[in-house]
């Protein structure tokens, strides 16, 4: 499949790849192909476009400007391209939903059921990944659940609920059997942060007395762990008091701090037929159209 200019398929996923994996030599590895003639692809590329679309080095290779440009345009006509060769295969593929903890919290179980009477034609599959944002960019999933400030604006998003936040105590802690907590009740203690896919830190105090950071994970689940075990206290979100049940950790909500809004967000030129329909469902379920 010629794309003009002499260009074909196989310069775009040669270019996409070197892009994502940073490498010449994994990238070669990833496409099975010899590491030369993957060079010379991306050079013919380079000559067919009149562009320098990588940077070299020792290091790896990085996009230049025109680079970051051509692999927006490169994903798209990939992303269409393998879509129309599967289409006539089988059934839809699935639309796949990356998020790294919770999906959509206390809307998971009725949107999945929305989505099933509504669209039996299309599956839906939630992808939990601890990069699920990485997952999105790499074209693994289709739209991606994020907590907190979305990407920037090269990126379709839609803002669906917010979630209130709550403390995450080990079970023999002494503020465990409280109703409710203020953040200025946890000013003394050692914070846990979830530095990977977490949502706080000590800045949510503001300019008076805050808890220090005695640890950080890369996931929930470390995360978890460490305050079962009493390493430290931890700040989240409904959805994991709701989802990350633990029996030696004990949950309690934060009156005075602030909420967090959960966005739904894809990637420039996204294809799948069903996204469109998806996010509408989503912000029924959820709420947002009445917000």
């Amino acid at each position: 499949m010629l794309c003009g200019h002499g260009v074909d398929i196989r310069h775009l996923r040669a270019f996409v790849a070197a892009v994502e994996e940073r490498s010449i030599t994994r990238a070669a590895q990833r496409l099975h192909i010899t590491q030369p003639a993957l060079s010379r692809t991306l050079s013919a590329l380079e000559q067919q476009t009149g562009a320098v679309l990588l940077r070299r080095s020792p290091q790896g290779v990085e996009p230049t400007a025109e680079g970051e440009a051509f692999r927006a345009r490169a994903q798209h006509v990939l992303e269409a391209f393998d879509e129309a060769v599967r289409a006539p295969a089988g059934p839809p593929r699935p639309l796949r939903v990356g998020h790294p903890w919770g999906a959509f919290g206390p809307f998971t179980t009725p949107l999945l059921r929305s989505w099933r009477d509504e669209r039996p034609d299309c599956p839906l599959e939630l992808v939990r990944r601890d990069d699920a944002m990485a997952r999105l960019e790499a074209g693994e999933v289709d739209a991606c659940v994020v907590r907190g400030a979305p990407p920037g604006s090269g990126y379709g998003r839609a803002r669906l609920h917010r979630e209130e936040r709550w403390a995450a105590l080990s079970s023999g802690h002494r503020l465990a059997g409280r109703g409710s907590l203020v953040l200025a009740d946890l000013a003394d203690e050692g914070l846990l942060v979830n530095t990977g896919t977490g949502t706080t830190d000590p800045s949510m105090w503001g300019a008076g007395p805050r808890p220090r950071v005695v640890g950080d994970t890369a996931n929930v689940d470390d995360w978890i762990d460490l305050i079962a075990a009493g390493a430290g206290i931890g700040v989240t979100l409904g959805s994991v008091a709701l989802t990350r049940r633990h029996a030696e950790v004990v949950y309690v909500p934060l009156e005075d701090a602030p909420p967090v809004h959960v966005h739904l967000v894809w990637r420039p030129g996204a294809v799948h037929p069903a996204l469109e329909s998806f996010v509408a469902t989503a912000r029924r379920i959820t709420g947002a159209d009445r917000h």
